[in-house]
């Protein structure tokens, strides 16, 4: 697999000094929880990654629930953390890879391609067997340099454009209830952005919150093969990551994401909203 690493492969390298391990759990309905999690147990030389402290901006009336950093913002940020054009950097979560692909796609983004996500999460690792540690580990800092990347995010001026243009198709990226309007639990609005078709993101995860082989996501994703632009989007930009993830693994060339998705598109008053699939 392109994006996704194994543990067993991890587990050979944890004592490699150009291998980084961010922790990314979080629960949405209780932001400090990821925090405590890590504090209680975590793979071994793993730094702790905030969704809404480190791989979020401030949020304000339009962007999003979880706004994009500016490239510069984050590329302090991942300098903080230590990541460098050298480092190879690993992401889990216990949240089915979603927190840990906004990571992954962040550092796509800003032109860092050494980066991975990790199969089955912290508790598949734990359950495993594998060394666990609460002991900190501190990261150096370093210089992060923004290079030239095929990965792009749009904004909702772009999606109402491609809303108009038969190239383009674009994909809500959350649960079927969701995408039709018949349950909002989170969002002020209900419904999806007119002409989006709904392919769960979770569609990319077995039962044993693995991700699917390369070979099921192929054939999960077949519809999206040749289209010449892919928008994705979720409720804030950051399960459509993990969607993402499955889609480059399927051999889909460079999705491009919405990050403000519909907290974003809902903010704005006149933006149209569809209830029917």
């Amino acid at each position: 697999m392109k994006h996704i690493v194994t543990q067993e492969w991890l587990s050979a390298h944890l004592s490699r000094s150009d291998v980084l391990i961010f922790d990314c759990r979080f629960n949405l309905a209780d932001p400090e929880e990821g925090k405590k999690w890590y504090e209680s147990s975590h793979i071994p030389g793993a730094v702790y990654v905030n969704l809404n402290k480190d791989l979020s901006r401030k949020v304000t009336e339009h962007g999003g629930r979880h706004p994009l950093p500016s490239k510069e913002g984050a590329a302090a940020t991942f300098g903080r953390l230590g990541i460098n054009e050298e480092q190879t950097v690993v992401a889990y979560d216990d949240q089915n890879g979603s927190m840990a692909a906004r990571l992954w796609w962040m550092l796509k983004f800003l032109g860092h391609e050494k980066v991975f996500v990790l199969q089955g999460g912290y508790t598949s690792w734990e359950k495993a067997g594998n060394p666990v540690t609460d002991e900190h580990t501190i990261p150096e800092p370093t210089h992060f340099t923004i290079r030239e990347s095929k990965w792009q995010a749009v904004g909702m001026e772009e999606v109402k454009r491609a809303i108009q243009t038969e190239e383009a198709i674009i994909i809500d990226s959350r649960d079927a209830a969701r995408y039709t309007g018949e349950q909002e639990t989170i969002d002020k609005k209900a419904g999806h952005i007119p002409g989006a078709i709904n392919k769960p993101w979770l569609k990319n995860i077995n039962s044993t919150k693995e991700w699917h082989p390369a070979e099921e996501l192929r054939d999960l994703h077949k519809d999206l093969s040749g289209k010449k632009e892919i928008i994705v989007y979720c409720g804030s930009g950051v399960t459509a990551c993990a969607n993402i993830l499955g889609m480059s693994e399927a051999g889909i060339e460079q999705p491009i994401l919405y990050p403000g998705s519909w907290s974003d598109w809902i903010s704005y008053d006149d933006n149209p909203v569809e209830t029917k699939e």
